[in-house]
């Protein structure tokens, strides 16, 4: 088993880590990628130039250990890597990437779903958007929290 979280200010090269994953995960009868890419508008409909993460090295690499490591054991899943950008994101650009393998398909999905909620929500992040109106801040919204209510109710 192993689990490995890492922020990065670099893109993502998410065929690479993928095909390293793969390498490591062997053995698994099942691997799940997810890519969180950057949307180009705003949730008002407004174009972005950049989303702009800033984080604490610490309390946010904390974060992003304990969110995989609660993954790895709830699920049952065998390796968790988590890759998450940092600093200005343009649109189009890969914001996270999370891999999961398990010797199931159902734990692989379930435990790479539980580990975007909670990243949405409990990972350590300041989110600004960027675009023609200036800045502004973002918190997660009433749908993120709600997704991540439903882990705590089964």
């Amino acid at each position: 088993m192993s689990v490995s979280a890492q922020l990065t200010l670099e893109e993502i090269h998410t065929v690479d880590v993928e095909t390293t994953f793969s390498q490591h995960a062997k053995g698994a009868g099942a691997v799940v990628t997810f890519r969180g890419i950057m949307r180009p508008q705003s949730k008002q409909g407004e174009p972005l130039d950049a989303l702009i993460l800033e984080w604490h090295p610490r309390m946010t690499q904390q974060s992003l250990e304990d969110i995989a490591n609660d993954g790895l054991s709830q699920f049952n899943l065998s390796h968790v890597h988590i890759i998450h950008r940092g600093g200005v994101i343009k649109p189009h650009d890969v914001i996270v990437c999370v891999m999961v393998a398990s010797d199931h398909r159902r734990e692989a999905f379930s435990g790479a779903d539980y580990i975007m909620d909670r990243l949405k929500t409990d990972a350590v992040f300041w989110k600004k958007e960027q675009g023609a109106f200036g800045t502004r801040w973002i918190d997660p919204t009433d749908r993120d929290h709600k997704d991540r209510q439903r882990w705590s109710e089964k």
